[in-house]
């Protein structure tokens, strides 16, 4: 059964998440993902490195949470190479992501 944990980034305003986002984990990444645009000021950080699959609905629940952003941006951090892949196709211009790979 897949897992995900997320917690808040020690050092900046953010969320770091492990394990994977999937049907099964998917209020849990979107709440993680509501409580972030809550908290968010200028530039939110996501911390991916531990994650090993983001299905569609996670992509979507992640441009969705930086398309409703009043302002600012989300950078996403060594997401799965997949993730990049997918946020390019269906969100070619979402300036408010900003993907640094792994």
């Amino acid at each position: 059964m897949a897992a995900l944990e997320v917690k808040p980034l020690p050092d900046r305003p953010g969320l770091r998440a492990s394990g994977e986002i999937t049907a099964v984990t998917r209020s849990s990444w979107e709440g993680a993902l509501a409580e972030l645009a809550r908290r968010h000021a200028d530039v939110s950080f996501v911390e991916l490195s531990e994650v090993e699959f983001v299905d569609v609905s996670g992509a979507t629940a992640l441009a969705v949470t930086a398309l409703n952003l009043t302002a600012g941006r989300v950078v996403i951090e060594r997401p799965p190479s997949h993730l990049s892949r997918v946020l390019e196709l269906f969100w070619p211009n979402l300036h408010r992501i900003e993907v640094t790979p792994r």
